[in-house]
């Protein structure tokens, strides 16, 4: 759920979305539409979660996020934000509506050079202002990083940094060109390997850290270890529809990193709007609605024929081969899944190698 686009008071260099600087704000119309659907969908999974992202959902205020929460039962809210906004107030809403928090921030000041405010300022210092309010709190909160640089020297060092904010889980993504954040990313496959590699060693020295990208490799390794099914977990798999549901209620499926996009071929990318069908219906009916589907079905089942990893990555996600691909949905292999797949199994299974006594 997009609550708005606006991010306050961040213009991250390697951001995806096209509108972060303008005010639009989701009408209650849509979370009520919305709300309908997965209400009932709560009923058969009491774990559903609905994720509050943006722009920085925080900078739609408390009382309208409030009132966005208000028509869904059952379900798990998170927010994920850049923390900068978070204070006494925010800290006592998040508690109050039970919200799980996710901070992105990318490690040290150095590390998180490419997050700035603005007005071109460094941000560290108002993301560990908010993040310190959480820890008075009490607030348990996860945390995503982009790394744009996967230097293998850098990787316990970032390890630690989250390991002394306490995070609870870390997500790690290697900076994508998605979205307009265009142009060749410089992070080669062989360093990418012994950055994960390092970061595994970094995890294995101290293990207090739930760190995302380590556990589905193990959790792969375990499956084909015991003759399992090696299905990719949802939340890698590219082909879990994961709706997300944007301000104006227009709904994307299988990459929220589309979301704001048009294109020649495509559209909007959208199978349609909340505010017009259900989403049950637009979610059931996504391959007949949106053509672009059946082109990336195309593009999956290539990558299934050719790529020795598909078991483990389940082919190139949606934005990646997109924007990788010159707007083709049905390309192979991309820069994101050299780096931030091939190379997290390759890298992890050095360091398994490496400690195999």
């Amino acid at each position: 759920m997009q609550p708005t686009t606006l991010c306050l008071p961040m213009d991250c260099t390697y951001c995806y979305l096209p509108f972060r600087k303008a005010k639009n704000f989701m009408p209650v119309a849509v979370a009520e539409a919305v709300a309908e659907a997965v209400n009932a969908w709560t009923a058969d999974d009491p774990a559903f979660e609905v994720v509050w992202h943006g722009g920085e959902p925080l900078a739609t205020g408390r009382e309208h996020l409030a009132s966005l929460m208000a028509p869904f039962r059952g379900v798990k809210h998170s927010v994920q934000t850049n923390a900068a906004l978070i204070d006494d107030a925010w800290c006592e809403f998040l508690q109050g509506h039970d919200v799980h928090v996710g901070v992105s921030i990318d490690g040290p000041a150095d590390m998180n050079a490419h997050r700035v405010t603005l007005s071109g300022h460094p941000s560290s210092r108002v993301a560990m202002r908010g993040i310190e309010r959480l820890r008075r709190h009490g607030i348990p909160y996860s945390s995503i990083a982009v790394v744009s640089d996967p230097d293998p020297a850098s990787a316990a060092r970032f390890y630690e940094f989250f390991v002394e904010l306490g995070v609870t889980t870390l997500g790690v993504n290697i900076e994508e060109e998605e979205g307009v954040n265009v142009g060749p990313k410089t992070a080669d496959a062989g360093r990418a390997a012994e950055f994960w590699a390092a970061l595994a060693d970094a995890w294995r020295a101290n293990p207090v850290v739930h760190l995302r990208e380590i556990s589905r490799v193990l959790n792969f390794a375990g499956a084909v270890l015991k003759g399992q099914a090696t299905a990719p977990a949802p939340a890698s798999a590219p082909w879990e529809p994961l709706p997300t549901i944007a301000h104006d209620g227009g709904v994307v499926l299988l990459s929220p990193e589309l979301a704001g996009f048009t294109d020649d071929r495509f559209g909007d990318f959208t199978t349609g709007n909340v505010l017009k069908t259900s989403l049950n219906v637009l979610v059931a009916e996504a391959e007949q609605r949106t053509p672009w589907i059946t082109e990336f079905w195309k593009g999956v089942d290539a990558c299934r024929a050719t790529c020795p990893y598909f078991a483990f990555c389940g082919g190139a996600h949606p934005a990646n081969r997109y924007f990788e691909h010159g707007g083709r949905m049905d390309g192979t292999r991309t820069r994101y899944c050299t780096t931030a797949k091939i190379a997290l199994l390759e890298g992890v299974a050095h360091h398994a190698r490496e400690h195999r006594h």
